[in-house]
């Protein structure tokens, strides 16, 4: 068992691959707590679900790199291609909330745009990039709160939903 955690780990203390992944759950809660509050489907546990994903795989990808390269030789042996992975499955998850209605209307882009966020914020607590991570949900924050953009002509306001 500890020889199978070693090649999964590569040595990295358990209580380090955690907090990556804490890390990636909070910040995926941050954002996904504004799209709860704005009553979007896209909430609090797929934007949390979506962060701890991508920082689980990420870790994957790196710290299982070099025992595998060792183990069966270097050739092909490329981690970024776990996070280009994480970034196509991103696209999906995120051209599935995006809702075409009629010819003129669609919606879900913002919350499509925070999952990507999101999925990227995984992506960095995965590595370690605990600063990174921070600024960018803090500016992602700010965006989501105080950045709305000039309505386009003839676009009714929002209708307030129905309980």
């Amino acid at each position: 068992m500890e020889q199978f955690l070693d090649v999964i780990t590569h040595g990295v203390s358990p209580l380090v691959i955690l907090a990556r992944l804490c890390a990636a759950a909070a910040l995926g809660a941050a954002l996904g707590w504004d799209r709860e509050s704005k009553d979007k489907p896209a909430g609090l546990r797929t934007h949390m679900l979506v962060s701890i994903g991508s920082a689980m795989f990420t870790v994957l990808g790196f710290e299982s790199a070099e025992p595998l390269a060792q183990r069966y030789g270097e050739q092909g042996l490329d981690p970024t291609r776990i996070v280009q992975g994480v970034i196509g499955g991103l696209g999906f998850l995120c051209a599935g909330s995006i809702i075409k209605q009629g010819t003129e209307s669609v919606s879900g882009l913002t919350t499509a745009a925070s999952l990507w966020v999101t999925g990227a914020l995984g992506v960095a607590c995965g590595m370690g990039a605990f600063l990174l991570a921070g600024i960018s949900t803090v500016l992602a924050l700010v965006v989501l709160a105080l950045v709305h953009g000039p309505r386009r002509q003839g676009s009714e306001p929002r209708a307030e939903k129905q309980p």
